[in-house]
Order: structure tokens, then C-alpha cells, then sequence
């Protein structure tokens, strides 16, 4: 059968960010853009043809459609075989697994991640290469030229997939082959931990709360942590995926988590309490009235990550994004592993666990992962937690406290400006980078900046240079403020503060971390100008 071509005329908005191509459902589904698209993945990576390639998503507003599109495409691009979840739907670390099963040559993940749903929600379409792992930037920048040139498409005019059934279908020579979601992410779980050990805490009485915001963890929660290893029915909060969300913000933190944050801080709450993203990849832990931030839950993950039998031989490396706190640094230091600091952007990591140099990775934007895939992964992250708890035999508060009195307590928040007029937020960018060799030996509340810079990444497997990461400037004391802008939305530009200060002494770590960090954040606003530039009294998020 053979191919038709489609005339068609570039779109100028179809620059991938950090994590691929995100904007609103209307933009996506406009004739021709998401073909325009995937015609330049298709264009750009040489040898797809006759490969097999993995498609799948979080199962928001216009998932089926995209990718009914997208198979179409395949099969008029001469690709082999596809292997799409049931339902449209893998979350983003069980897809990036699928790709290494079953040695794809790559794949082609559809979500927003932790961006609202719905049809007037976000859409995203990313491409993942054959370690599983997000499309390092020379690929990206080639996508992006690619869009700039496009004159046409080629599908294969074809009647659509159900995707609902599993099994086996063709369109034209291509096989579609239809595949449980979570059955070989779930396998993988079982060989990484002790499921008998875990199904033994339950067994004993813990309690936890798990909110999958209507997202795709959901089907992966009920299986992994009601059917296999025996938490209560109602462990689960939220599992049904929905095309909106359910009204969901899918975005794991204390602000839109509000069922998790109510369960967890009201009467008699769980032993332990966690949450998941749009795609998954994304995690929040709690205890009892207790917020870890992902920072401290990375730090903690690396210090006791032998207690579960998939890394019981110790870790290679440690590897933060450069906001992420320096809790994890410490920890890498007294095992006596590298610690290595990147741009924010899981692909930076891939590099690192390919060579095998590190083998967990954390940012603080409540991603977390390991060797195992190339994305990072919520639920792994919780599982993970579960072992560590079973093995310690402690609540999760006295795990916290007794990290802190052994390694130091890292104070950190995340103020996020969301929604800032882009034109001002890339000024206030623009005048921080401008002010960088003048800001040394400035004095702000009762303290000096000792230096400050715009972050670079020389990549140490291949030598390749990252620059404009993100503006970072540090004080006397130790303490750090650093300023970016987010590459994951949709509308305006969200400008994103961290503050960082560490207390060694013990009897100073017990503190509300917004009360610990008040001088800095004060501070933070002082050299930037943030309130006075952007009209906003506060932050819109505060992790």
C-alpha cells in the first residue's frame, strides 16, 4: 500500500523545550500540526524505517486522537512495528522501559506531564531515543529546523486502531501490536524490590495514601500497591485516568495534592503518604504532617538505597540538577561516590547512566530515578521509600530527623511565579545576567555575595556544553539563591526561585523551612526585584 503525500506549510511555534513540544489542546489540534511534527521526528531520525518504535501516553484530552494520527504517519514512513499501551496510555518511565525491553529504536511519548488537561488544557508529544531516555539536544535542535522546512507528510490511509484491545493489527505493512501498560513496568518493580518485605509492612498494620490526581499512575498504583503487595483496597486515591484529570492539577505538590495534604495532615493520618504526576514520572512523599521535599527524599534515597535488592551492591554516582539542593552532594560525599550537578532536564542524566557513572538522579522538581530506565519515575520513587521503611523498622519522621543529625539539615524552598508576563520575566533575567560581575561583595541583609554566575554543564561523557542554565548566586555563609525560568509551560513564563541554606547544628534543624529561610527569601526578591517587576505580592506555588 502505498503511501499518501500531504501538502503542507511550516507552523513557527514548534520548538521542543526541556521536554518536548508542549502547547494547549487547541494549538495541537489544528489540521496538519501534529503531522507537521512528527514528520520532522520521523525526517530527522535516519534508520527509523523498518524499526520498531513504541507510542504512548497519559491518556489526556486529545491522547487517542494524536495517536491514531501518529500511526498512521509510522506506516507511511515505513516503520516496521509499533507497540502502543492499551488505551493510548503509558506512563513515561513504564514507556521508557518498554523501549529497552524490547530494544526499540525509539519512542514517542504523548503528555503535558504535570500541566492541567482537559480541552482547554496542555497537550505535549516528545520523542525518546533507543536508551529509552528523552532526545538529547542535538536531536531536538534538528527537530526544530526540521519544522522550519516541512512541505509535506506521508501516512497510510487506513480505518483507526482500537486501542482498547489486546492483540495484533496492521495498517498496511506496519504491525500495531496492542500491550498491557503496566504488566512489564510492574515486573520490573518486583526484580528492584523486596515486594515480600513490603507486603509484610502491610500486613502489619501501615497505613499509606496514595493520590494518582486521576492521572495515568493510577491502573500501575492499583496493581503494584493493592493487588501485589496487599495494601488495602482505598490505598488509591484518584486512580481512574481522565481525560481532564478529574479537574486535577496533575502536579504533586502541597498546593494541588489537596486530598493527599488533607489525609496526611488531618486526624489519625497514615504512616505514609505519597502522589504522582500526569505521566508519572513526577513524586511527592509525606509522613504524618510532614513534607519531604524532593531534595531531602533524594538525599534519603541515595543514603539507604542498599536496603532494597536492586542496589544492594552499592551506588556508582549520585546526580542532582544544579537547583536541586546540595543535601544529595553530602550524602554521595561520605559514601565516597561522585556527586555530579546538571542543567534541569532528565536528558542530562542520560548520559551519566549510559556510562554507567551514576546511578541514581534527582531533581527537585519532585523527579526522581535510577539506572533501571531513563526517565525519572514516581512510583519507583515510592516503592523505593516503602523498602527503606520496611527494612528500618521506623516511622518516616524519625528516618527525616535522623538523616538531618547525621548529615546536616539543607533548609530549601521553590517559589514559583507562574503565569509572569513573558516580556518581563525574560527582562528580569536579562538585568540579573547583565548585573552578574558586579553583584561579589554586594551587601544584602546582613550578608555578602560571594559569588555569582550563570550556571554552564560541560558534560563529562562527551564533552558537550549546556550554557544559560540558570542564575545562581551564593552568599557568605554558605546559602544560595538560584533564578530560572521554566521550559514546561504553556502560557506566560513562570519564573522559578530556590533558596537553600545549611544547618549543621542539631538544635537548630527543627524549624518550619519558610521560617528558617525568611532572610533569604528576602533577600532573593532584593536582588532580583521580583514583586516590584512582575505586580505579584507572593508566589503562586511554594514547595
Amino acid at each position: 500500500m502505498a503511501p499518501v503525500i500531504v501538502n503542507t506549510t511550516p507552523f513557527n511555534d514548534q520548538k521542543p523545550g526541556t521536554s518536548g513540544l508542549r502547547k494547549k489542546v487547541t494549538v495541537y489540534s489544528q489540521p496538519h500540526y501534529v503531522a507537521n511534527f512528527v514528520q520532522s521526528i520521523f525526517d530527522v531520525m535516519d534508520g527509523i524505517a523498518g524499526q520498531t518504535v513504541v507510542i504512548g501516553g497519559d491518556g489526556r484530552f486529545y491522547n487517542a486522537e494524536a495517536i491514531q494520527i501518529i500511526l498512521r504517519m509510522a506506516a507511511g514512513n515505513g516503520i516496521a512495528r509499533v507497540l502502543v499501551g492499551r488505551g493510548g496510555i503509558l506512563s513515561t518511565p513504564a514507556a521508557s522501559n518498554v523501549i529497552r525491553q524490547y530494544e526499540a529504536f525509539g519512542g514517542i511519548i504523548l503528555s503535558a506531564s504535570h500541566n492541567p488537561g482537559g480541552p482547554d488544557g496542555d497537550f505535549g508529544i516528545k520523542y525518546n531515543i533507543g536508551n529509552g531516555g528523552p532526545a538529547p539536544e542535538k536531536i531536538t535542535d534538528a527537530i526544530h529546523r526540521r519544522t522550519g522546512e516541512i512541505s509535506e507528510y506521508r501516512l497510510i490511509e487506513a480505518p483507526d486502531i482500537d486501542l482498547d484491545s489486546l492483540g495484533k493489527a496492521r495498517i498496511g505493512e506496519m504491525v500495531v501490536e496492542i500491550i498491557d501498560p503496566v504488566a512489564d513496568y510492574a515486573a520490573l518493580m518486583e526484580r528492584l524490590f523486596d515486594f515480600n518485605r513490603i507486603r509484610a509492612l502491610f500486613r502489619g498494620g501501615f497505613r499509606m495514601t496514595f493520590d494518582a490526581l486521576s492521572a495515568v499512575t493510577g491502573p500501575y498504583a492499583h496493581e503494584i500497591l493493592e493487588k501485589r503487595l496487599g495494601a488495602p483496597a482505598g490505598t488509591v486515591l484518584n486512580g481512574t485516568p481522565l481525560p481532564d484529570f478529574g479537574g486535577h492539577h496533575p502536579d504533586p505538590n502541597p498546593v494541588h495534592a489537596h486530598d493527599l495534604v488533607a489525609a496526611m495532615t488531618g486526624a489519625n493520618p497514615p504512616d505514609f503518604g505519597a502522589a504522582s504526576d500526569g505521566d508519572g514520572d513526577r513524586n511527592m512523599i509525606m509522613g504524618p504532617n510532614l513534607f519531604i521535599t524532593p531534595s531531602d527524599s533524594l538525599a534519603v534515597l541515595a543514603a539507604n538505597a542498599h536496603l532494597a535488592p536492586g542496589y544492594a551492591a552499592g551506588l556508582k554516582g549520585v546526580a542532582r540538577s544544579m537547583p536541586t539542593s546540595r543535601a544529595a552532594d553530602r550524602v554521595a560525599a561520605k559514601l565516597g561516590i561522585p556527586g555530579f550537578e546538571t542543567p534541569t532536564g532528565w536528558k542530562f542524566f542520560g548520559n551519566l547512566l549510559d556510562a554507567g557513572m551514576a546511578t541514581l538522579c534527582g531533581e527537585e522538581s519532585a523527579g526522581t530515578g535510577s539506572d533501571h530506565v531513563r526517565e525519572k519515575d514516581g512510583l519507583w520513587a515510592v516503592l523505593l521509600w516503602l523498602n527503606i521503611l520496611a527494612v528500618r523498622g521506623e516511622p518516616i519522621g524519625a528516618i527525616m530527623t535522623g538523616h538531618w543529625r547525621e548529615y546536616g539539615r539543607d533548609y530549601y524552598t521553590r517559589h514559583d511565579y507562574e503565569d509572569v508576563d513573558t516580556a518581563t520575566a525574560d527582562a528580569l533575567m536579562a538585568d540579573l545576567r547583565a548585573n552578574l560581575p558586579t553583584l561579589p561583595g554586594m551587601a544584602f541583609g546582613g550578608t555578602t555575595v560571594d559569588a555569582a554566575d550563570d550556571f554552564e554543564y560541560r558534560d563529562p561523557v562527551d564533552g558537550s556544553v549546556s550554557s544559560r542554565q540558570g542564575v545562581r548566586v551564593t552568599f557568605a555563609d554558605g546559602s544560595r539563591v538560584v533564578y530560572r525560568l521554566s521550559g514546561t509551560g504553556t502560557g506566560g513564563a513562570t519564573l522559578r526561585v530556590y533558596m537553600e541554606r545549611y544547618e549543621p547544628d542539631q538544635a537548630r534543624q527543627d524549624q518550619d523551612a519558610q521560617e528558617a529561610l525568611s532572610g533569604l527569601i528576602a533577600i532573593a526578591d532584593q536582588v532580583a526585584g521580583i514583586r516590584s517587576r512582575s505586580g505579584r505580592d507572593k508566589p503562586s506555588v511554594i514547595t
